[in-house]
């Protein structure tokens, strides 16, 4: 028999991984579930969020099997309803991560909220991850070369940790376009399915970036909306299936319309409604005196609208100071 980490895992309850494997090598050889895994699908559930079209794209996967394939799948998870009450007993598994400021974290209802998107923009978006270090790992998309690994070790001075093992626990990509981008989306899945909840964020700095590069005027408008949109779904697929936190930044433009609105601050996040409704948690920085910058929340499905002072230090995000 295959060794097991060959398999598919699934992880709802009332099956068990051994259990899922026999059931899918009794009718897809292993080389077919590598094919899957090679692009990042690496669970039932991840199949169940995969579109027929998207498996039929995986070379070696025909149009009859991916059928197949998602028959099976379905037959693992019930495609179907919860109660409100049943999805108000799976939400318990969400958590927060702190950003290092106690009135930050008030903002967002704790902090960071795993199962979601949380986005950032304005000016300094700040890294606020690395610096509520808990013990789990951080996977660090970086866009645009901002990354500095001496940061972390000024952050785990403040809090009393190790140097090597904040940086051995920070996993870290740069990303040079926007198809390299999506690309290690699969890695990530991969790496989250093989490290199992050791896992706990996701940083993209910065979301947008690399298709503003790849994509220009508007001709090529519509097709980046498409790709970002396809990314996006990726991001919150992943989220969920393996109850991560993603915290992506964003940058800013002028908003030519504001200034007939009378606007305080005639900008506004780029990317369009595609990204706006594909955040969960959408927050505005914005400068305030010396190191304090003021965080609003922006847009939110359960957060009032609402501020929040806090300072960036030597030592990361802490609390403003009197």
């Amino acid at each position: 028999m295959k060794a097991l980490e060959d398999q598919v895992v699934q992880e709802e309850p009332g099956y068990q991984d051994d259990e899922v494997y026999l059931w899918f090598t009794e009718k897809y050889n292993v080389a077919d579930i590598k094919k899957l895994k090679s692009v990042g699908i690496c669970t039932i559930k991840g199949i169940q969020m995969t579109t027929r079209r998207a498996l039929c794209n995986v070379k070696g996967l025909s149009e009859a099997k991916v059928d197949k394939i998602k028959e099976a799948a379905n037959k693992l998870i019930e495609p179907g309803f919860l109660t409100a009450f049943e999805y108000s007993e799976k939400r318990k598994m969400v958590f927060h991560i702190t950003t290092g400021s106690q009135e930050f974290d008030k903002l967002l209802g704790g902090g960071i909220e795993s199962m979601a998107i949380t986005e950032a923009f304005g000016v300094t978006a700040q890294l606020p991850g690395p610096d509520g270090y808990t013990g789990g790992k951080i996977i660090f998309i970086d866009t645009e070369n901002t990354f500095r690994p001496d940061r972390l070790r000024d952050i785990a001075d403040r809090f009393s940790v190790d140097h090597d093992a904040v940086l051995d626990n920070v996993l870290y990509a740069r990303a040079y376009t926007s198809e390299h981008q999506m690309e290690l989306l699969d890695y990530v899945a991969a790496k989250f399915h093989e490290e199992a909840g050791i896992f706990k964020l996701l940083i993209i700095d910065s979301i947008m970036a690399l298709f503003r590069v790849d994509f220009s005027g508007r001709g090529e408008l519509a097709e980046r909306q498409q790709k970002l949109a396809q990314m996006l779904s990726r991001l919150q697929k992943i989220s969920e299936e393996y109850n991560v936190a993603v915290f992506v930044t964003n940058q800013m433009t002028a908003d030519p319309g504001a200034t007939m609105t009378f606007q305080a601050d005639p900008k506004k996040p780029i990317g369009g409604h595609i990204l706006a409704h594909a955040s969960t948690t959408r927050i505005s920085l914005r400068k305030g005196r010396g190191e304090l910058r003021i965080a609003k929340i922006y847009d939110s499905p359960e957060m009032p609208e609402n501020e929040a002072t806090f300072a960036i230090t030597a030592g990361g995000i802490g609390d403003a100071k009197e």
